[in-house]
């Protein structure tokens, strides 16, 4: 009952700081950037990593095990390793921007959990025989965790492609306006536009250095923690595998999360292959890794919601089998 009491305290405390956060990014849109603001949203979500770290914990001590049988739980650990990507760069004295990929990414996964379409979530049941392996905290703590890392890098690839695109159709627009201005208004008119561009080109060139800049950055801050991912999932994968002969006799079944799985490991090496190459194009790589966001959903998630395999598990009417 303590055990309980205290987990349902921490769910709403975690998720009632990172609706405060994201509220303050909110406010930072309309707004300039202020120093207090910036530190309150930090403070918030290293609260919001403690508030969860203890819910793992004293559900850990609660069910005598690593909380990662059933859907929920993975739900809540996910979240968990959402903070943990943005923790990165605050213990690096790097300026952390990340936290506008991982508040939402947390409060989305933390209120689904807790938003009662999941049946079962609170209840301690006794782990199936398959479970009852020290593989479990391996295999899938590794997994989650480089589901996390890698749907933070999408996302940052997602924005970046979306800066990109509209910086391309601001271009566009603005030259096909400057085309119609001409042959409407005739040479006169052409040379006041030409003047009035001159007079604002230092201003545009450091709007496109800042903009450049920014793209820099979602890059390699993008490369940096999807390669931290694709790891991750490798590990996960072998140890999977180890465990699948335990339980099952056989190293690879082919099941549907075994087989989407792999289908997430392709995607994000055809991304590392692209990005390593000398002459890679950011748009190139960040429209794989894009891809890669879907197909993560679709393995973790959607294959869950079928029903169907050896991996099905806490979906809304089925029973909870097995987990990645």
């Amino acid at each position: 009952m303590i055990f309980s009491t205290l987990e349902r305290i921490l769910t709403h405390i975690s998720f009632s700081i990172i609706s405060i956060v994201i509220t303050i990014h909110l406010i930072t849109l309309f707004v300039d950037e202020i120093v207090g603001l910036y530190d309150s949203s930090e403070k918030g979500m290293i609260a919001t990593f403690f508030c969860i770290t203890g819910l793992l914990v004293t559900r850990w001590i609660f069910l005598g095990h690593l909380p990662l049988s059933d859907l929920y739980e993975s739900l809540i650990f996910l979240s968990w390793g959402f903070s943990i990507i943005h923790m990165i760069p605050y213990f690096k004295k790097h300026k952390n921007h990340l936290s506008a990929i991982t508040a939402p990414s947390v409060i989305f996964t933390q209120g689904f959990a807790t938003s009662g379409l999941l049946n079962e979530r609170h209840q301690s049941a006794i782990l199936v025989p398959a479970l009852q392996s020290h593989w479990l905290m391996m295999h899938v703590s590794m997994m989650v965790l480089g589901y996390a890392a890698l749907l933070c890098g999408s996302l940052l690839s997602l924005a970046l492609l979306v800066i990109t695109f509209r910086k391309l159709l601001r271009v566009f627009s603005q030259s096909k306006g400057l085309l119609t201005e001409t042959f409407s208004f005739g040479e006169i008119q052409y040379v006041n536009e030409r003047n009035n561009v001159l007079k604002k080109t230092s201003f545009i060139s450091s709007q496109n250095y800042y903009r450049y800049q920014l793209i820099q950055q979602l890059d390699r801050w993008s490369y940096r923690i999807i390669s931290l991912g694709f790891i991750l999932l490798t590990i996960g994968i072998l140890s999977g595998a180890v465990w699948a002969n335990e339980a099952w006799g056989s190293y690879w079944n082919w099941d549907p999360k075994e087989t989407w799985a792999f289908i997430t490991w392709t995607i994000f090496a055809i991304y590392l292959h692209i990005r390593t190459n000398k002459n890679y194009e950011t748009e190139n790589s960040a429209i794989v890794a894009s891809m890669g966001f879907l197909i993560i959903w679709i393995c973790y998630f959607g294959v869950n919601l079928l029903g169907i395999g050896l991996h099905s598990y806490g979906s809304f009417t089925l029973p909870s089998n097995l987990i990645d």
